[in-house]
């Protein structure tokens, strides 16, 4: 099982421009989820998000949905919650990043009520007044962490830099394909497929369980807990600059003899062969 060529067509339709190499730093993208933060715990959950959300921005409460719908058609969110992101990447150009890490959830006074876990949360640079909108965010719940998690903020690449392209569907097509490749390859084989798929630097994220980091680790993982894996590709987007990129989806798993729907979100980096390989991946079950 091989990785089919898709991503090879990607530099067609690019073109290398003048643009001037702005000042991007992933910083940027991990303060704008630290003044998320912020507004959460000064606002509430409620009109934090709805203070950040992107027109097209969805959470998953279980099913995907806008950010605007779900939180407008509450009254309002009890209880505290804040984070820290420990995990993090931008795109060359600057215009779409990610962020990931481990969250607290209190709806009470005691430390009985507190609920661990980890998010992750795609941001994609608003045109308009140049600030990061919060275009998707999943979270994972489990057991209080045990280990302290390793920050992970690598600068982008200045020299991947380019114009967006002229016809942005080609390039959206092929991730498409990338990503419905790897959903046929699970199906087949999830270790061969995850072999063939992840980055060195991957991190997983599944429910019930801290993040496990590195190809390795999370072979023997998927291998440890019996976890097999069918799933559908939903919706994909990428940067400008065709280095970072977003799918997601819905999966049927089974782990063991337990078997139960969930969504997925992956983010995905391009490397030098330009292949496209998965970065982050994250989990979360919907309640039967």
């Amino acid at each position: 099982m091989k990785r089919t060529l898709l991503a090879a067509v990607l530099l067609s339709g690019f073109s290398l421009s003048a643009m001037s190499q702005t000042k991007v730093e992933v910083n940027s993208v991990v303060t704008a989820e630290e003044n998320f933060n912020k507004l959460v715990e000064r606002k509430g959950i409620k009109q934090g998000f709805l203070a950040v959300a992107d027109a097209e921005g969805i959470v998953f409460k279980p099913n995907a949905v806008k950010i605007t719908d779900f939180y407008n058609g509450i009254d309002k969110q009890p209880g505290k919650l804040s984070w820290q992101p420990k995990f993090a990447r931008l795109s060359a150009n600057g215009d779409l990043g990610f962020t990931a890490g481990p969250y607290v959830y209190q709806n009470g006074k005691t430390d009985d009520d507190k609920v661990y876990g980890d998010y992750v949360s795609v941001w994609r640079l608003d045109n308009t007044d140049q600030k990061f909108k919060l275009l998707i965010n999943l979270g994972i719940q489990h057991p209080e962490p045990e280990h302290e998690v390793v920050t992970d903020f690598k600068e982008p690449d200045l020299a991947k830099q380019k114009a967006a392209s002229k016809d942005p569907f080609a390039g959206k097509n092929v991730l498409t394909g990338t990503d419905k490749t790897l959903n046929h390859s699970l199906s087949l084989s999830t270790l061969a497929a995850y072999k063939e798929f992840l980055s060195p630097e991957a991190r997983y994220y599944f429910p019930g369980f801290e993040p496990i980091t590195g190809t390795d680790k999370i072979l023997k993982f998927l291998d440890n807990e019996g976890i097999s894996i069918s799933a559908e590709t939903v919706n994909v987007g990428r940067s400008t600059s065709n280095d970072l990129a977003y799918t997601y989806g819905t999966a049927r798993i089974k782990k063991g003899n337990i078997v139960n729907n969930y969504n997925y979100v992956r983010i995905w980096e391009i490397d030098a062969n330009h292949r496209w390989n998965v970065l982050t991946e994250i989990f979360s079950t919907v309640e039967n």
